[in-house]
């Protein structure tokens, strides 16, 4: 899982969740890290601040969507996408995966980060 812990190195060294996924896709994807990190800028800490997705699990999607989309329903892959990532994970919403209002933690970021690259390897539309 070479991918995956380069992904973790990324999220050691400023970059968010969301960003750290699609960043250790730069090579496949042809696009330029800084688009890539730009791109997952918004999704630290989960979609609305903690309220909606992982942002690992947001990156692993658009890496779907960069690789795969090529004008063909991606909509059956995201959700085993989604399914995996939430096996794997315990949850697919950043607060729950926190333990927020539960006390708690089901799964740390590192390992959001490798299950976000693992569901995109797993999963191609």
């Amino acid at each position: 899982m070479e991918r995956a812990e380069k992904a973790v190195e990324y999220k050691h060294n400023g970059y968010n969740c969301c960003q750290a996924v699609l960043a250790a896709y730069a090579d496949e994807l042809g696009l330029p890290e800084e688009t890539l990190k730009r791109m997952g800028a918004a999704f630290g800490s989960g979609m609305g601040g903690m309220e909606g997705t992982c942002g690992a699990l947001c990156g692993a999607e658009m890496v779907l969507g960069l690789r795969d989309y090529a004008g063909k329903p991606i909509h059956a892959a995201a959700k085993a996408m989604h399914e995996s990532f939430r096996e794997k994970s315990g949850a697919a919403i950043c607060k729950e995966l926190k333990g927020i209002g539960t006390g708690k933690v089901l799964c740390s970021c590192d390992d959001c980060v490798r299950h976000g690259v693992e569901a995109a390897m797993e999963v191609q539309a």
